[in-house]
């Protein structure tokens, strides 16, 4: 039995059409939303679409959506690597959702998968008015997850930087790195589940491509959204794999527990095993029990606010 509706939609972003797939659960109101986006070099239908459906199923409306850039949306260059466009990306994708009369835009959950859930920590900050964030397999500081990568792949990462750099100034073609290659390589995920993983994901038609302008790594290098944790006002879930090869654990948590009303679970997996059976059906249980907490559920499998939210306490970290 189909429980949703799935329809593709394009919305503006800065003068460039960015690509989408909405998903409305079957209910009588508007549903609460969910925004969800790929992740690093990632397209939205790399492990994004299994999760939506669930979620339609449990009464949350999704809207999916692919960076510029990357997949099918426009801009120019193709595979540009750059955080202020994609949190660009990110605010526009909110305030689309706010206006679409299929959904109920006054709640708004921020999903976001590896560097994605520092975008969403940023945009709900800023915000101001996002109901919950949920950040899977985080990754909340660049510079951890570059210095995860060892000596030789950030000094061939640094001098791929410097060239595309040099070259853009000219307006010739782009340097570029690859998103996930072998230990000690030029690429910016080179752990054993990484290779394994964006392998698994980069379904047919995903429209992924193995690699980005390599200037992004120039801004990876001093991002660090998980500072910004602690000014959040909504509730957040924090989706942690203990081994994760690409965005380590510890600094993950650091952050973390200085989010005010922070929710976090741990699992004894890498990055990938939170995609993977049998952890993904654990792992989507642990969220859609979050937003039920938080977003309490009507009989008609509705989401509904709850009352009460505002006093949940912050849960201390829990492994699965």
């Amino acid at each position: 039995m189909v429980h949703h509706s799935r329809s593709s939609l394009r919305f503006l972003s800065h003068g460039t059409r960015c690509a989408a797939w909405l998903y409305v659960p079957r209910a009588r109101r508007p549903a609460p939303v969910i925004v969800m986006a790929p992740g690093l070099g990632a397209t939205r239908a790399m492990g994004l679409p299994v999760l939506a459906e669930r979620f339609s199923q449990a009464g949350y409306a999704c809207l999916l959506f692919d960076y510029r850039h990357f997949g099918a949306s426009g801009g120019e260059p193709r595979q540009l690597l750059d955080v202020r466009r994609q949190m660009e990306d990110l605010r526009v994708a909110i305030d689309c959702v706010r206006r679409e009369p299929r959904v109920d835009g006054r709640r708004i959950i921020v999903w976001g998968t590896s560097l994605s859930a520092g975008h969403a920590i940023r945009a709900a900050v800023a915000d101001g008015d996002i109901s919950a964030v949920i950040a899977h397999g985080p990754c909340v500081d660049g510079r951890a997850m570059l210095r995860a990568l060892g000596a030789r792949s950030l000094v061939g990462l640094g001098a791929r930087a410097l060239a595309d750099m040099a070259v853009g100034a000219t307006g010739r073609m782009r340097v570029t790195v690859a998103v996930v290659g072998r230990r000690g390589s030029a690429s910016l995920a080179t752990s054993e589940d990484a290779r394994a993983g964006y392998g698994d994901m980069a379904v047919p038609g995903s429209l992924f491509e193995n690699r980005v302008t390599a200037r992004g790594v120039v801004q990876l290098a001093s991002y660090s959204p998980g500072r910004m944790a602690r000014d959040l006002a909504c509730p957040v879930l924090f989706c942690v794999g203990d081994r994760d090869g690409i965005a380590p654990a510890r600094s993950t948590l650091h952050y973390a527990r200085q989010a005010p009303r922070a929710e976090i679970m741990r699992y004894r997996a890498n990055h990938f095993d939170l995609h993977r059976p049998p952890l993904f059906e654990r792992v989507v249980g642990d969220q859609i029990a979050f937003l039920r907490r938080h977003l309490r559920q009507t009989g008609d499998g509705e989401a509904a606010a709850g009352p009460g939210a505002a006093t949940i306490r912050p849960m201390a970290a829990r492994r699965a």
